[in-house]
């Protein structure tokens, strides 16, 4: 297991389409826990492989809460894989979190999102699931589904917010590459 390096906007990677992962292979095994670590590490809720330069449908989920007050103990880790994971279905009702994102560091903003989703996917063994979905889960699947479709959460925010934000970040990583 190894902590990747995050790949953060303004890089082109992040807008890839990842392609599908035909077979659960040991490398995809190791994949997985690679982001685990990563995720946790950052920390983050979610995570899409193309995020560590890995342009696979992959995506790792763990929505244990784990920063917590002095005294409570974090809740147990509840780490959930998704290979291959599609939206099958949308609800009408639609709600608002706020967003952010590890490529995207310490930026947030609230986005639309349906309320509830169904997701089907392959598992670690190489088994075909479904998943209904709500609340925190179902903005994360598709935040993470997202990432895997070259899209970024930035993208359904007005247009002067988005262009902001992205030039921020080209900035920031001009000055980093002229250190």
């Amino acid at each position: 297991m190894a902590i990747r390096p995050l790949v953060i906007l303004p890089d082109a990677q992040l807008r890839l389409v990842s392609k599908p992962v035909e077979v659960v292979t040991p490398e995809i095994k190791a994949l997985v826990e690679d982001m685990f670590e990563t995720m946790y590490d950052a920390p983050g809720i979610g995570l899409a492989a193309i995020q560590i330069g890995e342009p696979v449908r992959v995506v790792t989920i763990d929505l244990a809460k784990r920063d917590v007050k002095e005294g409570e103990e974090p809740e147990p880790r509840r780490p959930q894989v998704f290979i291959n994971p599609e939206v099958t279905w949308t609800s009408e009702e639609h709600s608002v979190y706020e967003e952010g994102c590890l490529s995207i560091p310490e930026y947030y903003e609230e986005v639309e999102r349906p309320a509830q989703v169904k997701v089907r996917y392959m598992d670690l063994d190489g088994k075909t699931q479904e998943i209904e979905a709500d609340g925190l889960l179902a903005t994360c699947l598709q935040h993470e589904i997202d990432h895997l479709n070259g899209v970024l959460f930035i993208d359904y925010l007005s247009r002067l917010k988005r262009e902001r934000v992205t030039k921020k970040f080209a900035k920031a990583a001009k000055r980093e590459r002229a250190a």
